[in-house]
């Protein structure tokens, strides 16, 4: 099989998970954090689980964009080092910042790391091989807008982490509402954050890779921030009424 081939048939697995993804988790939440349950088979430390998902999505895309044809190139390179600005925090600090003590299932880490291989191949391997991006991409309209999204996202899905991982004093348990910016308006500015980052990228990228990776960010987030929602509001008898899930004013 030609690499065209199987990269194909690759970005189009991708859509079609995404569709089944969504469809899933709008009735089925994914077993972990506060939705976790048993009866998923054997879990594993859950900051060991977050690096072993999320390490391909850093290590495999330098791999596969190191050994493209414009690797080098100043347009390439800034794209990659926008995917590895977020990529290299979430499986390399982020996990450090998680409270000790929870487990994950090890089938949603096998998951996991499997989507985050192939993605980092299609994402990598575009941009450094297949894609064509001249030096004047850098102040193309599309590269442009898409570094604003990208960064605005990064920086909101980094404040609500720290805010989420700061709610409980040492030797706290249990949960609390989230107060303050974002959180007035929407119960998860950390996926709404992370949402922007991926539309971003997408549109510097200007890719099917990357709209590919969107459209699977929003097939995975938006169930789960509307069962975070729905947690919160169950859990919380003054849960303020006027906040929407994961989009402000609409969803």
């Amino acid at each position: 099989m030609l690499e065209a081939d199987l990269y194909a048939r690759l970005l189009a697995g991708v859509f079609a998970s995404a569709a089944l993804t969504a469809t899933l988790l709008m009735f089925l939440s994914a077993p972990y954090g506060r939705h976790a349950r048993a009866g998923w088979g054997p879990t594993m430390p859950t900051r060991l689980a977050w690096i072993v998902m999320e390490a391909p999505a850093a290590l495999v895309f330098l791999g596969f964009y190191f050994a493209g044809a414009h690797a080098l190139e100043l347009a390439p390179l800034a794209l990659m080092a926008m995917w590895q600005t977020h990529y290299l925090q979430r499986a390399f600090v982020f996990p450090f910042k998680l409270r000790p003590g929870g487990r994950t299932p090890m089938t949603v880490v096998a998951l996991g790391f499997t989507f985050n291989v192939i993605n980092a191949y299609l994402n990598g391997r575009w941009l450094s091989h297949f894609g064509a991006y001249p030096l004047e991409w850098l102040w193309s309209p599309a590269f442009i807008i898409g570094l604003i999204l990208f960064v605005t996202g990064y920086r909101i899905n980094h404040w609500a982490d720290h805010v989420l991982a700061n709610l409980r004093a040492p030797g706290e348990t249990g949960y609390k509402i989230p107060r303050g910016g974002l959180f007035e308006l929407i119960s998860c500015p950390n996926y709404f954050g992370e949402l922007l980052e991926w539309v971003g990228f997408a549109i510097a990228a200007s890719s099917v890779a990357g709209w590919s990776f969107a459209v699977f960010t929003a097939a995975n987030l938006v169930p789960r921030a509307l069962t975070h929602h729905r947690w919160y509001r169950a859990q919380f008898p003054d849960y303020p009424q006027s906040r929407r899930a994961v989009l402000p004013f609409i969803l």
